[in-house]
C-alpha cells in the first residue's frame, strides 16, 4: 500500500516542486473550526497559502473573515470572494492608494487595515476623503512582538486623536502575539493571557467612545486556542492549513496534518556517506538553521550544507541511493517556502491531475489574472 504522500507518475513532475494535498487541507480546516467552536471567531491569515483555491475551501467551510499581510493577498481574497479582509499591515506611501484602489474595485469585500501612528492615520483619512471612501481601521498594538504597533499605554490617546476623522472608521484593536513560542501549553496559555491583558485594558477604555461593538483580533496558530473563548475576540491562525515541521515539533497539543510537501531528487553521490539533492536556498525557507527540511521517506538523511540550488545530505550508506531518487520533504517553515513557488501541484488519491497558481506570492497581481 502506498504512503499518503506518494505520487503516481512522479517522473512527470520536475523538481524542486511544491505539492499540496486537498483532502488533508480540508481536514485541517475542519479541525480548526472544531477547535474554535465554529467559524464566528475565526479570521484565518492567508500568508501561508497565498492561493485562491485554498481560500475558497475555507469560504466553502463557512469562514467569511480573513487576515493578510500584503496588498496582493488582499486582492487575491477579493478575487476568491471573501466578504471581510483585514490587511494586518499599516499601509504607507503608495500602499495607501493601492489599497483604496482595490477597495473601489471590489465593493463586495469589506477591507480594513492597521494604524499605529497619528500622522499616518490622518494621511490615510485624507486620501480616503479624496477617493470618497471611508477606510475601516484597527489600531495595532505592540504587545511584545516589538516590530509594529503602538505601545498599549499610548493607544487610547491615539484613538482620541483620530476617532472623529470622518473618513476613518475604527473597528477595534489588533494585537499579534507571535513572540509566544512556548512548547508547553500551560506556559503558552499564561503568556497569551498576559498579552491579552494589554489589549483588553485599551479595549475597555475605547468602548466608552463607541456605540457599536468593537472587535479584538488576537492570536496566530500557537495562541488561538487560548483567545478563541474570549468575548468580542477574533483569532487568526494561518499555518494550520498546511502545517509544517516547526509547529509539529513545537505544538504537540495540536493535531493538524502535513498538507504541503516539497519534492526533490538526488542529483549527485558525493562519497560513501553524502549525497546531494536539488533543494537549495531558492526552494525552501532558509531563515532557520539546518535542518530546514525533514524527509518523510528518508528520515535518516540529515542536511549538512546548502547553497542556492543544492542541499547536501549525510546518509548511512550512499550506495542505497541512485540519481533521480525522489525525496518528499516537510519544510520547517512552510509560509515563506510557499512564496518561493509560482505554482503548486495538487495531489489527490496519489494522482496529480492539476496545479494551482500561488497567486499572491507576487507583490502585484497582473490584470490578466482578475
Amino acid at each position: 500500500m502506498k504512503d499518503w504522500y506518494q505520487i503516481d507518475h512522479i517522473d512527470e513532475i520536475d523538481s524542486p516542486a511544491l505539492v499540496v494535498y486537498p483532502e488533508r487541507i480540508r481536514r485541517n480546516i475542519t479541525e480548526v473550526i472544531r477547535m474554535a467552536g465554529g467559524t464566528e471567531k475565526l479570521r484565518p491569515h492567508v500568508k501561508t497559502n497565498k492561493m485562491v483555491e485554498v481560500c475558497r475551501m475555507m469560504l466553502d467551510a463557512g469562514i467569511n473573515k480573513f487576515k493578510c499581510a500584503t496588498i496582493a493577498e488582499a486582492e487575491m481574497l477579493a478575487i476568491a470572494g471573501a466578504p471581510d479582509v483585514l490587511l494586518a499591515y499599516q499601509p504607507v506611501g503608495p500602499k495607501v492608494r493601492r489599497l483604496l484602489t482595490i477597495i473601489a474595485k471590489y465593493p463586495q469585500t469589506r477591507f480594513s487595515c492597521l494604524i499605529d501612528n497619528e500622522a499616518n492615520g490622518r494621511f490615510v483619512a485624507y486620501l480616503a476623503q479624496q477617493a470618497d471612501l471611508v477606510m475601516d481601521i484597527f489600531i495595532d498594538l505592540n504587545i511584545g512582538m516589538n516590530r509594529t504597533g503602538i505601545h498599549p499605554e499610548n493607544a487610547f490617546m491615539l484613538v482620541q486623536k483620530i476617532f472623529k476623522l470622518s473618513h476613518l472608521h475604527i473597528r477595534g484593536l489588533h494585537g499579534y502575539d507571535g513572540h509566544i513560542h512556548d512548547r508547553e501549553i500551560i506556559s503558552r496559555q499564561h503568556a497569551a493571557n498576559r498579552a491579552f491583558e494589554k489589549v483588553y485594558g485599551v479595549y475597555e477604555k475605547m468602548c466608552s467612545l463607541f456605540e457599536e461593538q468593537l472587535v479584538m483580533v488576537m492570536g496566530g496558530t500557537p495562541t488561538f486556542p487560548v483567545h478563541m473563548h474570549r468575548a468580542n475576540c477574533e483569532c487568526s491562525p494561518g499555518t494550520f492549513v498546511f502545517w509544517d515541521w516547526g509547529y509539529k515539533e513545537m505544538l504537540k497539543d495540536m493535531s493538524f496534518e502535513f498538507a504541503a510537501l516539497l519534492i526533490s531528487r538526488v542529483i549527485s553521490v558525493i562519497d560513501k556517506n553524502h549525497i546531494c539533492i536539488d533543494l537549495g536556498y531558492k526552494s525552501v525557507a532558509a531563515e532557520n538553521p539546518l535542518p530546514r527540511v525533514h524527509f518523510l521517506n528518508a528520515p535518516e538523511a540529515i542536511p549538512t550544507a546548502q547553497s542556492e540550488e543544492h542541499l547536501v545530505l549525510k546518509v548511512p550508506d550512499s550506495s542505497a541511493y541512485a540519481l533521480g531518487d525522489v525525496f518528499y520533504g516537510v519544510p520547517v517553515h512552510i509560509c515563506p517556502t510557499v512564496a518561493l513557488y509560482d505554482r503548486t501541484y495538487v495531489v489527490e488519491k496519489n494522482q496529480q491531475p492539476t496545479y494551482w497558481r500561488v497567486m499572491a506570492r507576487d507583490r502585484y497581481i497582473p490584470p490578466s489574472d482578475y
